[in-house]
């Protein structure tokens, strides 16, 4: 599949540190098949004030594997473009890219059901940011207890091919789809929902979930952590951000 790096940015390194012009990627191909198909198995997750929620079945195995094969194609690596964590927290490799618009309109369209209107006063824009940041796994990682920051959202600009943001509405939610599970020999790897240090919920990935959290620095918001990873096959998540006015 063909890609091109268009833009780059200062990326940190799990164990501290930086590295200079980290690429981030733009997919000129789709991975997604335009269907009628919509997520299955609403579950609700949330606890006190904390929004939460999961779907299955939001992609297809066969669209996992290709994300996978696409990602691994442009090179997991260790700094992560314009994110900032503290050292030790972020123990994975990882790739940043934005999604073809095609596909970002046919993801959405398949859990637009599930995703609330309106938080807090706060408008859908009916969207989700086109960068896809995709973390891979392997044995002994983990992303320890954190909050997602929130964010503007992303798109690359048709007529000058550049890297943009919208200039209104802002992320509320992360949407964290998962590309393999048990049946693809991951074992462990969990998302831990955390109230403090106790676990409220136990998020298993599987091939074509998609678990959702209020996000931001805001009381509201869900910490949250990535189990540590066993022995397996490696585990690959993307974090997209849905967008909010």
């Amino acid at each position: 599949m063909q890609s091109t790096i268009v833009a780059t940015d200062l990326g940190s390194l799990p164990d501290g540190g930086f590295e200079d012009q980290t690429p981030i990627y733009q997919a000129n191909e789709h991975l997604l098949k335009k269907t009628t198909q919509s997520a299955q198995g609403y579950q609700d997750l949330s606890f006190g004030d904390k929004l939460a929620f999961q779907i299955d079945e939001v992609i297809s195995t066969d669209e996992s594997r290709r994300i996978i094969e696409y990602t691994e194609a442009l090179g997991f690596r260790q700094a992560a473009p314009g994110i900032q964590t503290p050292p030790g927290m972020r123990q994975n490799t990882t790739v940043h890219w934005m999604a073809h618009p095609r596909d970002v309109d046919i993801l959405f369209s398949r859990i637009e059901e599930f995703v609330p209107p309106v938080i807090e006063n706060r408008q859908s824009m009916g969207v989700l940011s086109h960068r896809f940041n995709t973390y891979r796994y392997t044995a002994g990682q983990q992303f320890r207890p954190h909050l997602d920051g929130d964010w503007p959202g992303f798109f690359v600009n048709s007529k000058t091919q550049a890297l943009e943001y919208w200039k209104k509405g802002r992320s509320m939610l992360s949407m964290l789809l998962y590309l393999n599970g048990q049946d693809e020999g991951v074992i462990g790897g969990d998302t831990l929902l955390l109230d403090g240090q106790t676990v409220m919920r136990r998020v298993n990935p599987v091939c074509g979930r998609a678990l959702f959290f209020r996000h931001g620095i805001h009381t509201k918001s869900v910490l949250h952590a990535g189990d540590v990873l066993a022995e397996g096959a490696s585990k690959y998540v993307v974090r997209i951000n849905v967008m909010y006015q």
